[in-house]
C-alpha cells in the first residue's frame, strides 16, 4: 500500500467517478484502475461498487476513507516540515474557514500573511463550521476558523479550540430605503420581529441562534425570504426585500447597506482557531496562528463596536 494508491482512492471517493478522478490526478484512467486493483488485492477487500460508470464506496471503502485521508494529511505535513527546514521561505498551509469569515477576517489575515511570507502557498477550504470540524479531524487541512457555538461529538476528542474574538450581530437594511428602525438605537427583538426578514437556511448556526432567541421571547418573526446564503441575503437586503441579521464584520464597507446593532448581550458569536491536538503545528501553521492572534488584537483595539478580544 502506497500514498499514490491512497491518493487515487480518496480522489475517486470524492468525485464518484474513475474518469474525473484520473483527470484531477493527471493520470490515464487505466493507470488509476491498476492502482485501485492493486490496493484492493493487497487489502483483500472490494473498495468500490461499480455501476454504469459511476462508483460508490463499499462498507470497507467507507472504513478506509478517513484513515486514508489522515495518512495523506500526515504525509503532506512531513513534506511541509522538511521544506520548512530552510525557514519560512517556502511551504504550504491549508486553512478552513466559514463563508462569513472568508469575507471579513480571513481576507485581512491572508493579505498580511502573503506580504510577510510570499513563498508560502495558502489553500482555503470554505465550509460551514460543522463540516470544517469533521474535515479537520480527518486531516483535510491544518487550521480552521470556526464559530465555537457549534459542537461536533465526532471531532471533540481530537481537536483543540482557541477562542479569539466575540463578534456582535447587526441588522442590515437597504441604505436607499427609509430606516425601518429608530435611528441611533439598538434594535430590540420585539421590534425586529415586526419587520420582514431575510432568513438563512435552517442549518445555519446564525439562523438557529436567532430562532432560539425569538422563541425564548415568544415572538413569531415575519419572514420575507428563507434559505438565502450570506451573499444572497446581503444582496436581497440591498434591494429592499427585507432586513437581515448578520455578523458585524460582514457589514463593514458596504455603503448600500444601513447597519444597526442588535440589542442583547447574548446575541453574539465567538470565533475560534481550531486544530488537531494530536499533531504539532508546522512552522507555517504556527506563523499563521500567531498572525491571526495579532490581527484579532488589532481589530479589538480599532473596532471595539464590532468585536471584543476573548
Amino acid at each position: 500500500m502506497n500514498l499514490e494508491q491512497l491518493r487515487g482512492f480518496a480522489e475517486i471517493a470524492g468525485t464518484g467517478h474513475f474518469t474525473r478522478a484520473a483527470e484531477h490526478l493527471h493520470l490515464a484512467q487505466p493507470s488509476l484502475s491498476r492502482q485501485i486493483a492493486g490496493l484492493e488485492s493487497e487489502l483483500g477487500v472490494r473498495l468500490f461498487h461499480r455501476v454504469r460508470g459511476n462508483v460508490a464506496l463499499t462498507v470497507a471503502g467507507e472504513r478506509l476513507l478517513p484513515i486514508a485521508r489522515r495518512m495523506l494529511a500526515d504525509a503532506e505535513t512531513a513534506r511541509s516540515e522538511m521544506a520548512e527546514l530552510v525557514g519560512l521561505s517556502r511551504g504550504r498551509i491549508r486553512l478552513g474557514a466559514t463563508p462569513t469569515l472568508c469575507t471579513s477576517l480571513v481576507a485581512e489575515v491572508l493579505a498580511e500573511f502573503r506580504a510577510r511570507y510570499p513563498g508560502i502557498d495558502v489553500e482555503i477550504l470554505e465550509r460551514g463550521s460543522r463540516s470544517l470540524l469533521e474535515a479537520l479531524a480527518e486531516g483535510a487541512f491544518d487550521l480552521a476558523l470556526i464559530v465555537t457555538s457549534v459542537s461536533s461529538g465526532a471531532a471533540r476528542a481530537v481537536l483543540e479550540r482557541e477562542p479569539i474574538l466575540s463578534e456582535r450581530l447587526v441588522v442590515v437594511s437597504a441604505a436607499a430605503e427609509p430606516d425601518p428602525f429608530a435611528q441611533g438605537k439598538a434594535v430590540e427583538l420585539a421590534e425586529l420581529a415586526t419587520v420582514p426578514q431575510i432568513a438563512f437556511p435552517e442549518n445555519y448556526d446564525l439562523r438557529v441562534a436567532m430562532d432560539a432567541a425569538f422563541g425564548a421571547e415568544g415572538l413569531d418573526p415575519i419572514v420575507a425570504v428563507s434559505g438565502a446564503e450570506m451573499d444572497a441575503a446581503l444582496r436581497f437586503a440591498e434591494r429592499g426585500l427585507g432586513v437581515a441579521v448578520v455578523p458585524a464584520m460582514v457589514a463593514v464597507d458596504r455603503p448600500t447597506l444601513r447597519s444597526a446593532p442588535l440589542a442583547g448581550a447574548d446575541l453574539t458569536r465567538t470565533i475560534s482557531i481550531a486544530r488537531r491536538s494530536d499533531m504539532a503545528p508546522s512552522h507555517a501553521g504556527a506563523a499563521l496562528q500567531a498572525l491571526i492572534r495579532e490581527i484579532a488584537d488589532r481589530l479589538a483595539a480599532t473596532e471595539p463596536e464590532l468585536v471584543t478580544r476573548v
